[in-house]
């Protein structure tokens, strides 16, 4: 059983109800109550956790800093919306079980971490090339003596571009360490656009996905501003104790 509850652990025991509550709570054990944690075991976690954070409080002198990631497979899902009334009066989001899938987009973005304003490009695919093209459209307008730092995580295609880098010795990539990808800002604007465009809507084709994409991002540029880094510092008996509740 992958999940269990005060009565399953009795039958299972085979002992009462009551037996089981009363250690359960003697012992402060609660069931239900998931918590989640995400533990780097990287072995330059320090290194590369200080470079990007360097980079967001302290870049270079006349540098462009770039956070970028990409959020695939993004489902052009139909279904019905709108507002329901519940049996007790209120007013609540409605929406049907039931959808129709229109295929999957994907969403490059780059986030300028001076002033918060996100470059998007939408694709089909998610290959080498598709990343790199989007990389070019975006210093594209950068002159070639302009320090360019890119933040990004440890994906497959972000790495081996050994080529790319070399026709672009004013660009540099910096890998967020493996299993923290929370280091990169653009994952908090995802964040928001998952929650202010996605969530509950309803599209009739990759067209109209592709157009609210577009259309929000606009919008978010209007009133960019750029993410402060408030990260809580980790004490280092905290950072044990996670590990070892994760290993075991």
């Amino acid at each position: 059983m992958s999940s269990w509850n005060g009565g399953s652990l009795a039958k299972a025991l085979d002992v009462s109800d009551d037996a089981v509550w009363r250690v359960l709570r003697k012992e402060g054990i609660q069931l239900q109550r998931y918590r989640s944690w995400c533990v780097s075991t990287d072995p330059e976690f320090a290194a590369k956790a200080a470079d990007v954070i360097g980079l967001y409080l302290s870049p270079p002198a006349n540098a462009l800093v770039l956070s970028v990631d990409e959020k695939p497979s993004i489902q052009a899902i139909e279904r019905e919306i709108g507002y329901v009334q519940t049996s007790s009066g209120k007013i609540v989001n409605g929406m049907k079980s039931t959808y129709k899938r229109h295929g999957t987009i994907n969403l490059f973005a780059a986030l300028e971490v001076a002033t918060g304003v996100i470059q998007g490009k939408t694709t089909a695919t998610k290959k080498r090339t598709d990343f790199l093209m989007f990389m070019d459209e975006v210093i594209a307008d950068q002159p070639p003596e302009c320090e360019i730092h890119v933040i990004m995580d440890n994906l497959c295609t972000h790495k081996n571009n050994k080529d790319w880098l070399e026709a672009h010795p004013n660009v540099t990539f910096h890998f967020t360490p493996t299993s923290a990808s929370w280091l990169n800002q653009v994952e908090i604007w995802f964040g928001i656009f998952q929650r202010k465009a996605l969530r509950g809507a309803s599209f009739c084709n990759i067209e109209q996905l592709v157009k609210t994409i577009r259309d929000f991002t606009d919008a978010y540029n209007e009133n960019a501003t750029p993410f402060v880094w408030r990260k809580r510092e980790v004490k280092g008996a905290q950072l044990r104790n996670t590990i070892v509740n994760l290993c075991s």
